[in-house]
This record gives C-alpha cells, sequence and structure tokens, in this order.
C-alpha cells in the first residue's frame, strides 16, 4: 500500500472546494442553498480523535514491545494494516469533505450581515479544521504503523540474489 501524499490530499481538497463554490453560486442562484449541518464537524473531530487514540495505543504497545516488557500485548499484523486502511481512506474522504465545506464557506463570505448565512459559514469552518484533524491524525496514524526499512532488500522489493 503506498503512503498518504499530501499533494493527493491537497489536490483533492483544491478540486472539491472550487467545484463546491462553483456548485453553490448555481445552487443560490437557482435556489436555496442547502444548509451546513452542525453535526458535520462533530464527526469529523470525532474521527480525528479514534485515528489519534488508535495510533497512540499501537505506539504504546509497539514501544512495550521493543523494551520487551513482561506484560507487553503485541500488535496483532492484521489489526495494524486495518488501522492504516481506516486512516488511509478517512483522509481521502475528509479531504473530500473539507473542500466541499471550504468552497461553500468561501461563498457563505459574501452574505456574512445575514445571520443564518454566517452560522453556516462558521459550521463550514469548523468543518474544514476537523477535516485537518482527520488527516493529520491518518498521517500520524500511517507514521506509526510504517515498518522499518529491510536492509536485504535495498528499498527495491526485491531480495539480492547469491
Amino acid at each position: 500500500m503506498r503512503e498518504l501524499r499530501i499533494r493527493v490530499l491537497a489536490g483533492v481538497f483544491v478540486v472539491a472546494g472550487v467545484l463546491s463554490w462553483a456548485g453553490a453560486r448555481l445552487w443560490n442562484s437557482v435556489g436555496t442553498l442547502p444548509s451546513v449541518p452542525l453535526a458535520a464537524p462533530i464527526v469529523l473531530a470525532v474521527i480525528a480523535v479514534i485515528l489519534l487514540a488508535t495510533a497512540l495505543s499501537i505506539r504504546a504497545r509497539l514501544r512495550a514491545q521493543r523494551e520487551r516488557r513482561p506484560e507487553a500485548k503485541g500488535v496483532d499484523p492484521l489489526m495494524a494494516a486495518r488501522a492504516v486502511v481506516f486512516g488511509h481512506a478517512s483522509a481521502l474522504v475528509a479531504a473530500l469533505v473539507a473542500g466541499m465545506y471550504g468552497g461553500t464557506g468561501v461563498f457563505l463570505l459574501e452574505s456574512l450581515d445575514i445571520p443564518a448565512r454566517r452560522d453556516q459559514a462558521v459550521y463550514a469552518g469548523l468543518s474544514v479544521l476537523a477535516g485537518i484533524g482527520v488527516i493529520v491524525a491518518a498521517l500520524f496514524l500511517e507514521r506509526v504503523c510504517k515498518l522499518p526499512e529491510d536492509d536485504e532488500n535495498d528499498g527495491t522489493g526485491v531480495a539480492p540474489t547469491v
């Protein structure tokens, strides 16, 4: 599995933001703009906390294993792989969702004098911050679960022949 790339996540964020901003302008000219739910930043923050807790738990277990503590619980490789996949998927979705709410929030900045729009802009901004939190937690989880480089393979993925 490939590592998360910041450029890919930033690209997803920017493209989603631009499309969301354009869609919000179009939707607003046709009718009423759908609201940003209050639950959006809450759900993203909960996902970020779950990813961070998982990363801290795995890191503590790995540290205990390295120090050869007698009470150390090992890390199941399949569980670690699932955690990394969950983090990877969460980061991609968070970049998309944060971009969507970011574009909507930028559109809503034009009408901050309307209290309902101001609240929606705040919710959109909090969603962007929570989405960034998910991305940071996913990158941290990926770093915790990264296997050390294998000196035998010279980084090529192919074992040397004798």
